[in-house]
């Protein structure tokens, strides 16, 4: 049977090739899935930290207001690439290209963390194996918005349990794993 170049590439692309605690998937050009520890920052490093500007009774007028809250308060790269470059050293990670990692806030910006805080800032690998990369949180970031601002859970229940493990808050909040668009592709 003849394969074309392109089954070929879907066949390989299927494939998961473990290579000393990365796993590599030819789907994204040979992109490195971080290690599953590295899902959740250090807490030494990064505890997570929030803005005290933003509380219950002003909701509305932070971050449940429309036209972009969290534009407003977003540092710029010129701060956050440098703290990423010093990061990804400070956390010890095998791999330093910057591009495989997003600068995060722990606690993020859409329930009240604290945008310069490097306490909430941490290099969030962008794959990690079984698909806890930072677009699996960013959907997390998303429900818990869509909760604090419909009044479904409060504010304070938001933080804590996004900042104490947002793995197990994406278990409670959204389902047992991430949709499998996450789980070995990048976007």
């Amino acid at each position: 049977m003849k394969r074309t170049l392109t089954q070929f590439g879907l066949l390989l692309g299927a494939l998961m090739i473990p290579i000393s605690g990365m796993a590599w998937s030819t789907a994204s050009n040979l992109w490195p899935a971080a290690p599953r520890s590295e899902a959740l920052p250090n807490p030494n490093l990064t505890p997570g930290a929030i803005d005290p500007r933003v509380t219950e009774a002003d909701l509305g007028l932070t971050i449940c207001r429309r036209g972009g809250y969290t534009r407003s308060v977003r540092p710029p790269e010129s701060y956050t690439e440098p703290l990423k470059r010093r990061q990804i050293l400070e956390y010890g990670y095998r791999d330093r290209k910057i591009w495989h990692y997003e600068e995060d806030h722990l606690v993020p910006l859409e329930v009240g963390g604290s945008p310069y805080s490097p306490h909430n800032l941490w290099p969030e690998p962008r794959r990690v194996v079984g698909g806890w990369g930072s677009h699996t949180k960013d959907e997390l970031e998303n429900r818990l918005h869509e909760l604090v601002c419909s009044h479904q859970i409060s504010l304070a229940t938001a933080q804590f349990a996004i900042a104490h493990d947002w793995i197990t808050a994406f278990k409670r909040y959204i389902g047992s794993r991430p949709a499998d668009g996450h789980r070995y592709q990048w976007y």
